[in-house]
């Protein structure tokens, strides 16, 4: 099979030339039975590399299975990968099949392989390194042969260096890496997914498709698309959806364009090679509020110090209005306001942000910059 081929069976769109270069890969190490990395930023179509790898080996007639490890929340990710025994935890009613016996003999595909836990990956590195496993509650080893295709969207150099991600278990995932270009660095490719989508959208339900003017598309291909393929097409659903006329100007375009996905208070601009934690979270959290705060003591300080009359102070996010007469509470009790509860804020922000994607957890885990396992785990937490 050539790269065209795989293109077209796998429905891979695109000519540019580092995507043909990820595709080239994959197709010669498809034959072997060796670990392959994919890295690549959440929507750039990393979950296709595995399919092509596995249709295209000897072990195609066998189980593919991918799994999703950053939706699997921590407590149980060790029993739905290796399995557990009757009774083994609360809840274990019976025995139970893991991935890695249910793909014997196949492939095993660990999307977002980053967001295991370190227990976990202890496990993971023994199936790699000789084929064993056991299972949650057992003592008895079990071996499987199973070929594995992991995918990261994380800098997984630096997640070693953080003690994130075991090192030995990187080095042995990443036998042979396969990169998955960005959209905003694939040109034309930006327009031949947007005909695609548009025509697929017009197809199914019989309606004419969404055009764009020359201004138009030097604007699409412009825009940074910073949730890649998936974001591309759901823009495009929603233009096909919301706009009565058919051929969309360079105006109605980048009206509809989100301008800047860093104005929320928990959505905030992380570097490219840096991962973002929960800590990093809270600071930013902590910062604004002590931020608000001191300006606040600053009122009060010169208040207390006789200062005439004030007639409306301006803050960044509100006005606060005084006059002589206003009774103030003591300085002391203002100044308790910057200890409030990190527990709270972090509570309100999650709950604000679920509320705007309609409970969508995937999508609020992504803006608040922390995996669907670790909300998962704050929802409880709350008890949201």
């Amino acid at each position: 099979m050539n790269i065209l081929q795989a293109k077209k069976q796998f429905g891979i769109i695109g000519n540019d030339s580092q995507l043909e270069e990820a595709i080239n890969i994959a197709l010669q190490v498809c034959t072997t039975d060796i670990s392959v990395l994919i890295i690549g930023e959440s929507g750039t179509g990393k979950e296709s590399i595995p399919k092509l790898i596995h249709q295209n080996s000897q072990r195609k007639h066998n189980a593919y299975i991918a799994v999703n490890c950053g939706a699997i929340p921590e407590g149980t990710i060790d029993s739905e990968l290796f399995g557990h025994e009757k009774g083994s935890f609360t809840g274990a009613h019976e025995k139970r099949k893991g991935y890695f016996e249910a793909a014997n003999e196949g492939t095993i595909f660990l999307d977002e392989v980053g967001e295991l836990p370190l227990s976990t990956q202890a496990r993971l590195l023994r199936v790699l390194e000789n084929g064993e496993y056991i299972k949650v509650g057992a003592s008895k080893p079990l071996t499987t042969n199973v070929r594995i295709i992991a995918a990261t969207n994380v800098n997984m150099i630096e997640a070693v260096k953080k003690g994130k991600f075991r090192e030995d278990l990187f080095y042995r995932l990443n036998t042979v890496s396969i990169q998955m270009p960005p959209l905003r660095n694939r040109g034309e490719d930006i327009y031949l997914l947007f005909r695609k989508f548009s025509s697929d959208f017009a197809e199914k339900y019989k309606t004419p498709p969404i055009k764009l003017t020359e201004e138009a598309i030097l604007s699409l291909k412009n825009y940074n698309w910073p949730g890649n393929i998936r974001q591309l097409k759901n823009f495009v659903t929603q233009l096909s959806v919301t706009e009565k006329e058919r051929l969309i100007n360079k105006e109605v375009l980048e009206n509809l364009l989100p301008k800047n996905l860093t104005k929320t208070p928990i959505l905030f601009k992380k570097d490219k090679n840096e991962d973002i934690s929960e800590r990093d979270i809270l600071y930013k959290v902590l910062f604004d509020m002590k931020r608000e705060l001191n300006e606040l003591k600053a009122i009060t300080e010169n208040l207390i110090n006789g200062k005439d009359k004030l007639d409306i102070i301006e803050t960044d996010n509100s006005h606060i209005f005084r006059e002589n007469d206003l009774i103030l509470n003591d300085q002391k009790s203002i100044e308790s306001e910057e200890t409030l509860s990190l527990f709270d804020q972090e509570k309100i922000l999650i709950e604000k942000c679920l509320k705007k994607h309609k409970g969508n957890r995937k999508n609020a885990s992504s803006e608040l910059g922390i995996s669907e396992r670790t909300l998962y785990r704050k929802l409880k937490e709350f008890g949201l």
